[in-house]
């Protein structure tokens, strides 16, 4: 199901045994543009502290009551290895949270859940048989994490000048890649809103916070439009990359027997 960043900030989390917080942010890499943690305000009974919560700890996302249920206890997320909110998420420290939750990497093969193909859901992680296969031969990557927050309002430039600005991020809770940028291009046209999937990226400059898309300014306005109130379904993705001539995440995407 897809779910906008912004829509999904302020939801509540169930743990095993309470309510543990709130939704603040999301924090994804910048290779595969896929949600690594969901970062968590966790009020008075974690007095000081973010959490950071895996997507492999995630049971469900339910838009109708607000809420995400995930399989951990407070003990187990008090427990777990401690991130000053002042410092990146490094390395060291994700060795270090993995190897705590017992959670396979993904920075060790070559699909964007690691050595997977596709990512394992809670239901799935009972049998962890499935989490020994050898991963292919491929060198782990260089990863960094970004902010949600910070990389909202990144300038979005096309072929020839700039469109408009990243407004938000369209998830998809099933495999938690980011689906979509929601750009807004009110600047240049009053009131439009397009969506530009992270594959039509040609490059970011973190430094210079602009995103560059390999697409013309005409192709991008003349592109489906899309409100707050549109229905992100299949056949609007379908008429979206129809429109743009580029094949669906959905065609070559190994799913989860």
């Amino acid at each position: 199901m897809l779910s906008k960043v912004k829509t999904m900030e302020g939801y509540k989390l169930d743990s095993l045994d309470g309510e543990i917080g709130k939704v603040k942010e999301f924090y994804f890499d910048d290779r595969h543009w896929t949600i690594r943690y969901l970062v968590a305000t966790t009020g008075n009974w974690f007095t000081g502290r973010h959490a950071l919560i895996s997507p492999y700890a995630l049971v469900s996302v339910n838009k109708k009551e607000h809420n995400i249920t995930i399989d951990l206890t407070k003990k187990q997320i008090q427990d777990s290895p401690f991130l000053d909110d002042d410092k990146p998420v490094s390395r060291q420290f994700e060795q270090a949270y993995y190897g705590y939750y017992g959670y396979p990497t993904y920075w060790g093969g070559p699909y964007s859940w690691g050595a997977y193909p596709y990512f394992i859901h809670n239901r799935e992680r009972h049998d962890r048989e499935q989490w020994r296969e050898p991963a292919p031969p491929e060198k782990a990557w260089d990863h960094h994490l970004r902010s949600t927050h910070a990389v909202s309002g990144y300038h979005i430039h096309a072929t020839d000048g700039e469109i408009g600005h990243v407004e938000d991020f369209v998830i998809d809770d099933e495999t938690w890649a980011i689906r979509y940028l929601i750009i807004n291009t009110q600047n240049w046209w009053p009131g439009k809103k397009v969506l530009v999937s992270p594959r039509w990226i040609d490059r970011v400059s973190w430094d210079y916070k602009a995103v560059f898309i390999n697409l013309s300014r005409e192709t991008i306005q003349q592109s489906p439009e899309y409100t707050d109130e549109s229905l992100l379904s299949r056949d609007y993705e379908i008429e979206l990359h129809g429109h743009y001539n580029r094949e669906g995440y959905w065609v070559d995407e190994p799913v989860a027997k």
